[in-house]
C-alpha cells in the first residue's frame, strides 16, 4: 500500500491517515491547487486571449480540474467507505497466511502497482513537458532578441491574460512556469490519484472474491463441523457484498459525472485530432493524441475493472456448483440455492445507480463518440 500512501497522503485523503487539523490543511491545499487551475483557466476564456486551440485545453483543463475537486471532497467527506475497506485489506494481509492464497492477494495488488506507475507516470510527464516548453520557449526568444512587446509568453496552465490582469512581473516567468507545474502535478493528483486508490481497494476486493471461490469450490464435505465451516464461507460472502456495496455507493455520483464529462471531451479531443490532421498541424496532433489517451485510460480502467468485479461476484455461484454440493445434508443444500439466486444480480459498480460500468457501457461511449466524430468529420470535408 505504500505507493497509494506516498500519492493520496499529500492531498488527504489517505484512508489509513490520522484525520485532524493537518490531514485537512493537506487536503484544503490540493483543493485549493485544482481550484486555481480552474480559475486561470476559466480567466482566460473569458477574457478572450486565447485562440481555439488554446479554448480546448482550457476547456479539457477546466473538466480535470472539477473532477479533482469533486473527487477530493468527496472521498474527504465520506472517508468510511475507503476506510472499512482498506482497515479490512490490512487485516487481510496481516492474517492470511495461505501460500496460494497470497499470491492471488499478490498478483492483484502488482496489477494495481502497476496501473498506478503507468497512469500516473505518463501524466505526470506531461505535466513537466506542459511546464518546461513555456521555460525553453522564453530562452530562445531571449537568445534572438525579441523585445518583451513582442514577445508571447506561455505558461504550463494558460494563464498569460490572468496573470497580466493582476500585474504579475514579465521577469519571474520562469518561477511561475515551475510554480504552475507543482499546481498542476497537484491537480492531476487529485484526479487520477483518487481514482488509483479507489481501483486498488477494488482490485483487492476481487482477489479477496477470487480466494473465495477456491474456498467453495475445495469445500471438503467428509470433514467435521460441516455446517459451521460452510456457514463460515457464507458469512465471509456477505462480508464482501458489504464492503462492494459501500465502495459502490461511495463513488456512484462521481462516476456519474466522470462519465458525462469524459464522453463530452472524447468528443472535443476527437474533432481536434481530426482537425489537426487536415491542416497537417504535428503538435495539435500530439497534444490531441495524448490527452484521448489519458481518457480512454481512465474510462478503460473503470470499465474493464468494473467488468472484473461483476465477473467475479457472478464467478461464486458457478464455483459452488463445481463443489460437491450434491453431498451436502438436506437441510446446508438449501442455503446454496439462496447463494445461487444472489449471484443472479450481482453487486456492481454503477453511475448514478442506473448505468453498470462494465465493457457494454465501455463499448457503448466508443461508439457514440465515434457516431458523432463521424458527423463532425463530414462537416469538414463539406
Amino acid at each position: 500500500m505504500t505507493p497509494l500512501k506516498l500519492i493520496t497522503w499529500p492531498i488527504g485523503v489517505w484512508p489509513l491517515q490520522v484525520y485532524d487539523i493537518y490531514s485537512l490543511l493537506r487536503c484544503g491545499f490540493g483543493t485549493c491547487c485544482a481550484i486555481l487551475v480552474v480559475i486561470l483557466s476559466s480567466m482566460e476564456i473569458y477574457m478572450g486571449c486565447t485562440d481555439v486551440e488554446q479554448n480546448i485545453d482550457c476547456l479539457m483543463i477546466i473538466c480535470c480540474g472539477l473532477l479533482g475537486v469533486l473527487k477530493t471532497t468527496w472521498f474527504r467527506i465520506y472517508p468510511n467507505s475507503l476506510i472499512t475497506n482498506y482497515d479490512s485489506a490490512l487485516n487481510d494481509y496481516l492474517t492470511i497466511e495461505d501460500t496460494k492464497e497470497r499470491d492471488i492477494m499478490k498478483k492483484h495488488a502488482f496489477v494495481g502497482r502497476f496501473l498506478c506507475c503507468s497512469l500516473l507516470g505518463i501524466s505526470y510527464f506531461n505535466c513537466l513537458i506542459y511546464g518546461i516548453v513555456p521555460i525553453l520557449d522564453y530562452d530562445m526568444n531571449n537568445q534572438i532578441n525579441i523585445t518583451n512587446e513582442d514577445m508571447t509568453l506561455e505558461y504550463a496552465i494558460p494563464s498569460r491574460c490572468a496573470l497580466e490582469y493582476f500585474n504579475f512581473p514579465m521577469s519571474m516567468h520562469k518561477i511561475s512556469c515551475l510554480v504552475e507545474t507543482v499546481i498542476i502535478i497537484l491537480s492531476t493528483t487529485t484526479n487520477l490519484g483518487n481514482d488509483i486508490l479507489f481501483l486498488n481497494i477494488i482490485l483487492h476486493v476481487c482477489g479477496q472474491v477470487n480466494i473465495l471461490r477456491v474456498h467453495f469450490i475445495n469445500f471438503d464435505v467428509t470433514s467435521p463441523c460441516i455446517y459451521n465451516r460452510f456457514n463460515a464461507l457464507i458469512r465471509r460472502h456477505r462480508y464482501l457484498i458489504a464492503l462492494v456495496k459501500e465502495l459502490a455507493d461511495l463513488i456512484s455520483f462521481i462516476l456519474l459525472i466522470e462519465l458525462f464529462i469524459i464522453s463530452v471531451l472524447l468528443c472535443i479531443m476527437g474533432f481536434q485530432f481530426i482537425f489537426a490532421l487536415k491542416v497537417k498541424n504535428i503538435a495539435m496532433v500530439g497534444k490531441s493524441l495524448i490527452a484521448l489517451s489519458l481518457f480512454l485510460s481512465q474510462l478503460s480502467l473503470y470499465s474493464f475493472i468494473g467488468n472484473y468485479l461483476k465477473t467475479e461476484m457472478e464467478e461464486i455461484g458457478f464455483s459452488i456448483y463445481q463443489s460437491a454440493w450434491y453431498s451436502f445434508p438436506k437441510k446446508l443444500a438449501r442455503n446454496v440455492i439462496f447463494i445461487l439466486m444472489q449471484t443472479k444480480s450481482p453487486v456492481a459498480l454503477q453511475a448514478g445507480n442506473f448505468i453498470a460500468v462494465n465493457l457494454s457501457t465501455y463499448v457503448s461511449i466508443l461508439k457514440t463518440s465515434f457516431s458523432y466524430l463521424s458527423v463532425l468529420r463530414i462537416m469538414l470535408e463539406v
